[in-house]
């Protein structure tokens, strides 16, 4: 069975993570979403909430598990046999500080990453920049699913 971790804090998950599982989930056979704890940086969600979010959003993919962890994530990898870990990227800059990981990962553990070109439409989305917009009051809809959205505007306007 052909597996791949795809790693990442998603507080919260954006249409742009999701193009990213999507196609992992197209070429492997499993996609394990490792939904990271993070304890030296300050959520908007819980790592539950995080990962009950992202159950939510990919219950319709079939080979999708989604789990979450803490520490490295070639720790994680190494635990649960996972080869390879994919990644999106946005832009040159995420290159840069991708590739670096990507190559101190495969020293470290022989764990190969994948880099997927991120879909046009999506490039500009960032988790960070959802909340600022949503906390504003502007609109995001589109790009992030509507149950996030819905999660976003509550917890950051205090609306239901």
């Amino acid at each position: 069975m052909r597996r791949v971790l795809c790693p990442g804090s998603f507080d919260p998950v954006t249409n742009g993570h999701l193009d990213i599982i999507s196609r992992a989930s197209n070429l492997y056979d499993e996609v394990v979403v490792g939904v990271l704890i993070n304890i030296s940086k300050q959520s908007l969600f819980s790592v539950d909430e995080r990962v009950e979010m992202m159950r939510e959003v990919t219950k319709d993919y079939g080979n999708v598990k989604v789990d979450k962890f803490h520490g490295l994530t070639v720790d994680y990898c190494r635990q649960h046999d996972i080869p390879v870990i994919v990644r999106g990227l946005r832009a040159v800059s995420d290159f840069d500080y991708e590739l670096q990981i990507a190559q101190m990962n495969h020293r470290m553990a022989g764990v190969e990453t994948l880099f997927m070109a991120t879909n046009p439409l999506y490039a500009f989305l960032s988790s960070s920049l959802m909340k600022e917009v949503v906390k504003y009051g502007g609109d995001i809809s589109g790009l992030v699913p509507e149950v996030i959205h819905q999660r976003l505007v509550e917890r950051l306007r205090g609306e239901k």
